[in-house]
Formats: structure tokens, sequence, C-alpha cells
């Protein structure tokens, strides 16, 4: 684990109980000991404030005219962050197995947009919300999220800001420790496991 502001992000998290430890399905198929609900840390909103404030801090020299967020997971950061960058916000959503802007929201061509999502591991949510915006000429410019889990790989080929790296192992189903030692395996989050996604 590293982390960045002395810790602060971290501290939160345990102890909001969003940093959880067990045995956990992904929804990328493989298996961890780790997962952050960050549904858990965003449920406060004087922390989801502070969270959008930070990062906000840290996107503001792209200068973006908007924030988008994939549903459900960026609604909150991507909202805070809005507010703190007095930008407009708009979210995408899926409908059936794509992404879509829906409720009378559009991007105009050219616009500048700083994507942002609670958790990146990944990238799909936050990459398949780019192509919805990209489609309709806007320019993605940026990308933040609250807690960073690429493993150092930053998917979206823009800048990206995070407030904490988080490394936590995974495995394949098939040598997974933790089925060896008989652990119930548990499947957190809102996205069905696509296994080799």
């Amino acid at each position: 684990m590293n982390s960045e502001n002395d810790g602060w992000i971290e501290r939160l998290l345990r102890e909001t109980g969003a940093l959880l430890e067990g045995h956990f399905l992904l929804s990328s198929g493989l298996h961890s000991a780790g997962y952050v609900q960050c549904a858990l840390l965003l449920q406060n909103p004087r922390i989801s404030r502070q969270i959008g404030e930070r990062l906000a801090g840290k996107l503001a020299s792209l200068s973006p005219e908007s924030v988008l967020a994939p549903a459900l997971g960026g609604v909150i950061i991507g909202h805070e962050v809005a507010v703190a960058l007095d930008v407009p916000f708009r979210f995408t959503e899926r409908v059936g197995e794509s992404m879509a802007l829906r409720r009378g929201f559009a991007v105009d061509p050219g616009e500048r947009i700083v994507l942002l999502e609670d958790v990146v591991t990944t990238g799909r949510s936050s990459l398949e919300a780019m192509s919805v915006a990209e489609e309709q000429g806007a320019r993605i410019i940026g990308a933040g999220s609250s807690l960073d889990r690429t493993g150092g790989v930053n998917p979206f080929g823009v800048p990206f800001e995070s407030l904490w790296t988080l490394s936590l192992e995974t495995y394949p189903v098939e040598s997974c420790p933790l089925c060896a030692a008989g652990k119930p395996v548990t499947k957190p989050g809102s996205r069905p496991s696509h296994p080799g996604s």
C-alpha cells in the first residue's frame, strides 16, 4: 500500500469500514484478500466534500469545462469534484451492456471534460464513459479517482490523478491460496464478473 496525504485516505477507509478483508471474487474474475467499498467512505457528505476538493485541486490546472462519471461508483465523487471546480456534472449509466448519456444529458463538440471515478482498477467503466463523450465530439483531457488500484498503469491516455494508490494482490481462481485454504468467496460490488476482462 502506498499513500499520499500522510495516510489521510487510508485512515478514512479504515475508519469507515470501506477497506475490507476476506476472500473476494472481483469483476475481473480474479480473487483477492482485500476489497475497497468506496460507497462506505463516500456516504459521509463531509468526507466526500473533502475528497472532492482535494481531487479538484489536482485536476484544476487542466481547465476542464465539465466533469463526467460512470454511474454508479463515480456519481458522488464526480459531483463533488464538479462542485469544487464550479463546472457542470454529468454521468453515464448502463443501458443493457452499454454505457449511455441519458436523462437529457449531452456534451458539446470540443467540450473539455475530466472523468471521475471512486476507484480505478482496470478503468473499464471510465473508458466506456470516455467513448460515449468522444462519440459526441467532446475531449477527455484528464481523469481522476479517490483510489488508484491500477498497479501503476494509466489506462486512459490522458493525465490521471488519484489521492491514494493501493496494491492488493490478486489471484487466478486456479491458483488462489484462499480457495486452497477453503475460505468462502464473496462477490462484492455492483457489476457481474467477466472472466478475462
